[in-house]
Formats: structure tokens, C-alpha cells, sequence
């Protein structure tokens, strides 16, 4: 009988494994769960980088001038593929395209050097040290992407480095909307 009740830990282990294998073999990797596209930005209230200035970041969207969306970039200085994305960003600057940057569980002084060094691709910059706005994301890590529409609805998002594709993906959304 003690023998059997030694085994019970071993036989539950056992099953846990069997179970998460299962799950494992049956998810879809590429599926990212995007919960809020089709909903409001979140209006947590954040620093901004360049001023002190505390604003939320529904009303430093709502600040872009211009009437087309905005790219909000989740990004940090210690982040090897936010660097690996910098030039996509800096190209879609040059386009016309307005950024919103969120520097995600970073220092401002870390900030501003990483800024310095690849060039500002972005309108305002916004400081999210505790990485809050970033769970109001539902965001997985950086760097993340998200095309905020004029109202601050989520019209879509991007999980990792932003290429030239997923770029001209996001274009082709913001302008379906003119």
C-alpha cells in the first residue's frame, strides 16, 4: 500500500506531461492573439521623454496632426531587434507616416542614447518603466507595432521587428481608410 501512494506523485507528473505535450501538438505557432484590434487604444497615462509631461497615450495619438492613422512602437534600448527595425521606422518617417514611441521597461537616459545613435523616427516618445501600457498592449515582448486609427481604434498589430513588408501591410491598411 505505501508503495502505491509513492508512485501517486510519480503517475500525477505523468499525466501533467501527456497533457502539455498534447496541447503543444496541437497549437498553431503562428497564431498571435491580437484582443485588441477593432478596440480603443488604452489611455494609460505615461511620461513623456522629452518633457516630463505625464499624458495618456489615447490623448498623445489623438495630438498626431493629420487626419490618416499612426504607428504606435513598442520598443527598448536593450531590445537587439528594435535596432534591427530602427531603419524600417526611419524609412516610414520619411514617408510621412507619424510614430508614437513607447520605450517599454526602459531608462530615459538609455532612451535618448538609443535615439542619438540610430536617429528619432518618431513624433512624441513616451515612457513606459514599469511596463504597464505594455501589459494594456497584451503585448509578448518588443518590439510591437500597432496602427492606431484617427479615433485611437486598433485597426491592426505586429509582433517582432518591423520589415519593409510588414510596413507596406500597414500602409496599405491606414490607406484603405482614406
Amino acid at each position: 500500500m505505501k508503495r502505491m501512494f509513492s508512485l501517486l506523485p510519480l503517475l500525477a507528473l505523468a499525466a501533467l506531461a501527456l497533457l502539455f505535450l498534447a496541447y503543444g501538438l496541437h497549437r498553431d505557432p503562428q497564431i498571435k492573439p491580437d484582443a485588441l484590434v477593432g478596440k480603443p487604444l488604452p489611455a494609460r497615462i505615461m511620461a513623456r521623454l522629452e518633457t516630463g509631461e505625464r499624458i495618456s497615450l489615447l490623448d498623445a495619438r489623438r495630438q498626431v496632426t493629420g487626419s490618416g492613422p499612426v504607428v504606435v512602437n513598442m520598443f527598448a534600448s536593450w531590445c537587439a531587434p528594435c535596432a534591427e527595425e530602427h531603419p524600417v521606422l526611419m524609412a516610414l518617417k520619411a514617408q510621412g507616416v507619424p510614430l508614437i514611441g513607447v520605450a517599454y521597461k526602459d531608462t530615459s537616459t538609455h532612451t535618448r542614447a538609443f535615439l542619438k545613435r540610430l536617429g528619432n523616427p518618431f513624433v512624441t516618445v513616451l515612457t513606459d518603466t514599469d511596463g504597464q501600457a505594455g501589459l494594456d498592449l497584451g503585448i509578448s515582448g518588443v518590439p510591437e507595432s500597432f496602427l492606431v486609427a484617427p479615433d485611437g481604434t486598433i485597426l491592426a498589430k505586429h509582433t517582432g521587428p518591423m520589415t519593409p513588408e510588414t510596413a507596406e501591410q500597414f500602409l496599405e491598411k491606414a490607406a484603405a481608410l482614406r
